[in-house]
């Protein structure tokens, strides 16, 4: 967007040694001639401020000086001065519309900028009917017509769009910018650029640097940020960082670091103790001799999108994964395809905690000018839809990138510079309906030994109860906490374990779709592996008055299976239970039943027989009320208790 008159050209057409002050010029004034070149001198030097008051005094002596209007032009659109680079080149062509025809372009330009989007439109059409075009120019004005158009007909249909300060304790004079955002809302991370005034890293004094900062969020809003400190942050810089859903890792972008692969790398951190680690270079396969930046990480950490200017794909800057295994190796990335990438440049993604649904910015496709963002919904067989411009105002004609939005998908964050006494800020708005992705709940537990009290660190892993797939697997932090998002339409399982305990299950029926539920915030206990002791098994299920298991109990039962695998040295009893629906007797046979049910899986698995017994206790211990469903369903159950070690 930002084109400027070449300024051999505008020197070799607007410029006169003092002799020849009258030759080949629109006016006849020595004086407004002799302000004009000492106004191009000035401009030569790149000395702005004395040349625009050198160019003012030429047309304060002559107002048809056809020439100084067109050098305060393309000096105004040097300073994204676009108002006033239009209010000259305007002037210049009420002057004399035929000298120069490229000026069209320029001004068409800057028509954009401001958001003049049918004065430009016409103005591009004019230049294309010049014969005087640049390649390069004319193959912009081609482009920049189709994004005029669609302009007009957003502006006619504008997008709700009321943002809003995150407030004082984020935004400051400085520029803030590249918000990421934990899923529960509770963690702010962003870039800031600061001017250095204290020597800060031994770097020399004024010095602009990028670091990150956090937020937390408390009931008033968003407090003081703080530096995220060393090691993380060094005396480089740091920026385009996307946070992981709980807030325990990042990945980022480093630029020209020593060891790296190509100009822009991505690397990773993490939490531990309080402290980021110390940043390592992700390396190959995702980066590369090439550009690779603005990472962004999928909710249940498996999938990590980026920009990157590789060979092998469709423009400049494409967007392309990389699919993570349990030890945070990186596959080879896959490009996203052309439903999503251009002959343009894509770049900032976020793919929101639901999984599916990715936001990005794109300079390749019909919009407002410049960058736009838009959203594409991952469908089931892995491709995507088309994208989705988010629409006007949430897109201008200036570059737009770098949007997050919460978990619940009403709330997005960006960065701009609204305030003239400001840098860049961020800003939060609830975002239109019609680009939202789905909702997504989540778990935040904190793992802990029942007898003892003290945190574990614990292994998690949460189970699409649908397909029995695990669709994320981790640990807890070393205060034992987690946090895992439920993504809406599906039923979903969560199994927490560590040697030497038995494990603890839980479930989430979300299969509903587009389903809100408010979080889950759990105090998780484990209890020691010992005599005594039971747990629960939430995730086996039954059909309805049968004992006949489900399909779903599949991933619960084999984790008990590697469990009495783990402690061969045990004799456990499985225990069936029911809610009071039905006679006493038929609820012993049935609760009987399904006890020897698991019995028989686990037999069937290899577990010896001589390690297990069963009993059906029907309605004889309820946990519920009977009464409401919640208190049945707590009733119906299947228990596990170590009943006596072998000797």
């Amino acid at each position: 967007m930002r084109y400027r008159l070449i300024i051999l050209i505008l020197f070799s057409l607007f410029v006169v040694a003092p002799e020849c002050f009258s030759q080949g010029f629109h006016t006849t004034s020595n004086k407004a001639l002799k302000a004009y070149n000492d106004g191009v001198t000035s401009y030569e030097y790149l000395d702005l401020d004395k040349a625009e008051t050198y160019f003012k005094l030429a047309i304060s002596y002559d107002r048809k000086f056809y020439e100084a209007y067109m050098m305060l032009g393309e000096l105004y659109t040097r300073r994204n001065n676009y108002a006033g680079a239009v209010e000259n080149y305007s002037a210049a062509i009420d002057i004399d519309s035929s000298s120069y025809r490229p000026v069209y372009f320029y001004l068409a330009n800057a028509e954009m900028m401001v958001e003049k989007y049918t004065d430009a439109l016409s103005h591009y059409k004019a230049y294309l009917r010049s014969k005087e075009t640049l390649e390069k120019n004319r193959l912009a004005a081609l482009k920049n017509l189709r994004n005029c158009e669609f302009a007009i007909e957003a502006m006619k249909k504008p997008v709700s769009f009321n943002p809003e300060s995150v407030g004082n304790g984020v935004n400051t004079s400085e520029d803030e910018y590249w918000p990421s955002i934990t899923a529960d809302g509770q963690t702010l991370m962003f870039t800031r650029q600061e001017q250095v005034r204290r020597g800060r890293y031994s770097l020399p004094i004024n010095t602009y640097q990028e670091d990150f900062y956090l937020s937390s969020f408390s009931g008033n809003g968003w407090i003081t940020a703080v530096n995220a400190g060393e090691p993380l942050n060094t005396q480089q810089n740091e920026g385009a960082q996307t946070l992981s859903s709980s807030g325990n890792y990042m990945y980022f972008t480093a630029c020209d670091r020593p060891g790296g692969l190509g100009s822009c790398d991505i690397y990773f951190s993490a939490l531990r103790n309080g402290r980021w680690t110390i940043p390592f270079n992700l390396g190959s396969p995702v980066n590369t001799t090439a550009w690779e930046s603005t990472p962004s990480i999928s909710a249940d950490g498996r999938m990590l999108f980026f920009s990157s200017n590789r060979p092998g794909g469709y423009g400049g800057k494409d967007l392309w994964y990389s699919v993570l295994n349990e030890k945070g190796e990186c596959s080879a990335p896959v490009n996203l395809g052309e439903s999503i990438n251009t002959a343009g440049d894509e770049m900032s993604p976020f793919i929101h905690f639901d999984g599916k649904t990715l936001y990005f910015a794109s300079d390749g496709r019909p919009g407002m000018g410049g960058f736009d963002i838009y959203m594409s919904r991952m469908k089931r067989d892995t491709t995507w839809t088309d994208p989705q411009n988010l629409g006007y105002p949430i897109n201008t004609a200036s570059d737009d990138m770098g949007l997050v939005i919460e978990a619940n998908g009403l709330k997005a964050y960006f960065s701009s510079k609204r305030d003239s006494h400001n840098g860049k800020d961020i800003f939060y708005f609830n975002l239109d309906e019609s680009v939202r992705p789905d909702a997504v709940s989540y778990l935040k537990g904190t793992v802990t030994d029942r007898e003892t009290g003290r945190p574990l660190v614990a292994e998690y892993e949460l189970i699409n109860l649908s397909t029995n797939m695990v669709t994320m697997k981790n640990s807890t932090d070393d205060k034992g906490s987690f946090l895992v998002c439920l993504p809406s339409g599906f039923n979903y399982g969560i199994n927490v374990s560590r040697p030497g305990y038995l494990f603890y299950s839980a479930n989430f029926m979300l299969e509903s779709e587009h389903s809100v539920t408010e979080p889950f915030i759990k105090r998780i206990y484990l209890d020691p592996v010992k005599v005594g002791e039971r747990m629960l098994l939430t995730n086996v299920f039954y059909e309805i008055d049968s004992w006949e298991l489900k399909k779903e109990s599949v991933a619960e039962l084999d984790n008990l299976v590697e469990l009495l695998n783990l402690n061969r040295d045990y004799i456990v009893e499985i225990g069936g239970y029911t809610d009071s629906t039905g006679t006493d007797l038929h609820n012993l046979v049935l609760s009987e039943k399904r006890a020897l049910s698991v019995v028989n899986y686990l037999v069937a698995n290899k577990i010896s027989a001589g390690r297990l017994r069963y009993k059906g206790y029907g309605n004889t211990s309820p946990i519920g009320d009977n009464i409401t469903v919640e208190g049945r369903r707590r009733n119906r159950r299947t228990e596990v208790k170590i009943v006596d070690r072998i000797k």
